[in-house]
């Protein structure tokens, strides 16, 4: 009992699981009758209306999130048409879900959600002894019983209508069988590697060659040097703010008194108690009975205090403790009823109590152990006082000097030397900084949107700053370009170097496949003739040395056609050679089959549950509108050139 009021951090894991758990709190019943206007409309889910203002709630709760967890990373990362098409689709999945369930007439009983509620280990910490919800606990945290009944209710309503179907799917023998073999089946292989390296010794490419790999559109991108420019820029950041602010000696004593809780190590007592358990409704006889109990149980104690964790064990009502020979730990103030505190703070390591009543019943506390309590000198805690204080003050500076910074870089647009001289920044250098950077490398100038505006190409020809955009948590940059080198083709004589060692390249891998394909033809013809490396037996669950393509290939060559010979390409490592002889005959244990067979199963119920809710948006008419709708063509273009690269 005492267990669960004293650990309140597990209160708060459980808050955060509810609030997590039923996510159609970001739509809910009321938005389905609430908006009306198609402007603002950015999906129809059948008559209902997915509106802008959910959506971007939505999204802006999702970017906070991943804010709070990363704070460095580009925030301009969550404008990509791809991730806000992730956040609608999260909507319009719970508006879908949710009609299905209204359609389908499903219901939670009360009686499944009380026994949910009682069993279930993530709720133990709000339930009483008696098992009904502590709702002194519950209401701390903002919710009543009702609301989470109602969340409760929603989400396993919610959860029936994709659940059924993954509850009672099952993939065909044929099909888990076939699953089966693709990872079980292992098979009797030859094969050699064509390396380019081994041909490029006798490759002398002439003048003409050079010249005509040089000009093959083909190679135009290699070729080609990336858009770039040298850069001006400024940052102006709390860092920044909290070097240049300076705090008295006198006002960090001051701090240090005013906090001095926080420097202090609060004093934690260690008890063991015996509880008989007298609740707030037990008869005046009950009460009896049980006071009666605590102070024979107290008698025997004075008597021998050696024997309270027997007596615990066996007496205790308290079925945390009591198992523990009624040990409950360390805690603070504030983490117990007030009487049993009261008490426990009023005794000395060993010392029993008298018999503690309280809303459980009566008790019995034997203190065990005191820690804590002491103070940090000030000279231990003054480098802490003197940094927090600094950050206080540079927050409260930062808005007007980000005011201050927008203002300047937008009205003195031709420098950066003005807004540097009021606010004592420094303007930094940045050389060959790219249009498209690869990963973080340019630091704050691989800043998606900062980028955007600093390569716009108005802003580009008039060299002017760019607006202050935000890189970070309280992380402003303005930027303009000194000098900009738009992509060129490199002239020949620049790259000649790197024409001729591709050429070689290119060519030497040429002549390698030739060689394989040469030595498959005769393979094919005459097998005796062709000497190639003892067999290896491959299958999805023993690779070893062999690349990825070779096992993949080795496998995929119908059964029926063996032996078989095949080429595969391992890109720039050159060409292998394979001669698949047999199938091995099968060796699975029975256990190992058994898991793979509930892998399977699984995997083909997600899929149709999937399947399932494709259908369900079909039926239900599913329709982006206006940015919705926008958002998504971008998102389906960036996606297929991506897939072209």
């Amino acid at each position: 009992m005492f267990d669960f009021v004293r650990r309140n951090t597990r209160i708060l894991q459980l808050i955060l699981v509810l609030l997590i758990l039923p996510s159609f709190v970001l739509v809910g019943m009321e938005g389905y009758s609430q908006f009306t206007d198609n402007a603002g409309t950015v999906a129809k889910v059948g008559k209902q209306k997915v509106s802008q203002q959910e959506w971007d709630n939505a999204h802006r709760n999702f970017v906070e999130r991943q804010r709070s967890q990363r704070p460095d990373l580009d925030m301009s990362l969550f404008d990509r048409p791809e991730v806000k098409q992730q956040s609608l689709d999260a909507l319009i999945r719970e508006y879908v879900l949710l009609m299905a369930a209204n359609d389908q007439h499903l219901a939670v009983p009360a009686g499944r959600i009380m026994r949910i509620f009682a069993n279930d280990p993530q709720f133990a910490a709000l339930r009483n002894p008696d098992g009904t919800v502590n709702k002194a606990l519950l209401e701390a945290r903002g919710m009543t019983p009702l609301q989470l009944e109602t969340m409760l209710r929603q989400e396993l309503t919610v959860a029936q209508v994709l659940g059924g179907v993954q509850a009672s799917s099952h993939g065909s023998q044929a099909s888990t069988r076939a699953a089966v073999d693709a990872l079980f089946q292992v098979r009797d292989v030859q094969w050699q590697k064509f390396e380019p390296k081994a041909y490029m010794a006798q490759l002398a490419p002439t003048a003409e060659q050079l010249q005509a790999f040089y000009k093959d559109p083909a190679n135009a991108g290699w070729l080609t040097t990336p858009e770039q420019a040298d850069v001006q820029y400024v940052v102006l950041d709390l860092d920044t703010l909290k070097a240049r602010v300076s705090v008295s000696e006198d006002d960090l004593r001051r701090s240090y008194k005013e906090n001095i809780q926080r420097y202090s190590t609060p004093e934690e007592r260690r008890a063991s108690h015996i509880l008989i358990k007298a609740e707030a409704s037990a008869t005046a006889e009950q009460k009896k009975a049980a006071r009666a109990k605590a102070e024979q149980l107290l008698a025997q104690l004075q008597k021998n205090p050696a024997q309270f964790a027997e007596l615990a064990r066996k007496n205790s009502d308290d079925p945390g403790s009591g198992a523990n020979g009624g040990d409950l730990d360390f805690f603070g103030r504030g983490d117990m009823v007030k009487p049993f505190e009261d008490a426990a703070y009023g005794l000395k390591p060993g010392q029993l109590s008298g018999i503690v009543e309280s809303e459980f019943g009566f008790h019995i506390i034997q203190l065990t152990a005191v820690r804590g309590g002491e103070t940090k000198p000030f000279e231990t805690v003054r480098a802490e006082i003197e940094d927090d204080a600094r950050k206080q003050l540079a927050q409260r500076q930062y808005a007007e000097a980000a005011e201050k910074f927008t203002n300047m870089v937008y009205e003195q647009s031709d420098s950066l030397q003005p807004v540097a001289d009021e606010l004592k920044l420094t303007v930094q250098v940045a050389n060959g900084v790219l249009r498209q950077p690869i990963g973080q490398e340019q630091g704050v100038m691989a800043n998606r949107r900062l980028l955007d505006t600093l390569f716009d190409a108005t802003n580009r020809a008039k060299g002017h700053n760019t607006e202050a955009v935000e890189v970070g948590t309280n992380k402003l940059v303005s930027a303009r370009i000194v000098k900009y080198r738009p992509a060129a083709l490199m002239p020949f004589e620049q790259a000649q170097a790197q024409v001729r060692e591709r050429w070689i390249k290119a060519q030497a891998l040429k002549a390698a496949r030739a060689d394989a394909e040469q030595k498959m033809a005769l393979g094919k013809q005459s097998p005796e003739k062709v000497a190639m490396p003892a067999a290896v037996q491959m299958s999805r669950r023993t690779m070893f040395a062999q690349p990825a393509a070779v096992l993949d290939a080795a496998l995929r060559v119908p059964e029926k056609q063996l032996p078989a010979w095949t080429v595969v390409s391992l890109g720039d490592e050159g060409v292998a050679l394979l001669k698949v002889n047999k199938v091995v005959p099968l060796e699975v244990k029975p256990e190992e089959l058994k898991e793979m067979q509930a892998q399977f199963s699984g995997y083909w119920a997600r899929a149709e549950a999937d399947a399932y809710y494709r259908a369900l948006k079909r039926e239900y008419k599913v329709e982006y509108l206006n940015e919705g709708k926008k958002v998504v063509e971008k998102a389906t273009t960036a996606q297929k050139s991506a897939s072209a690269l």
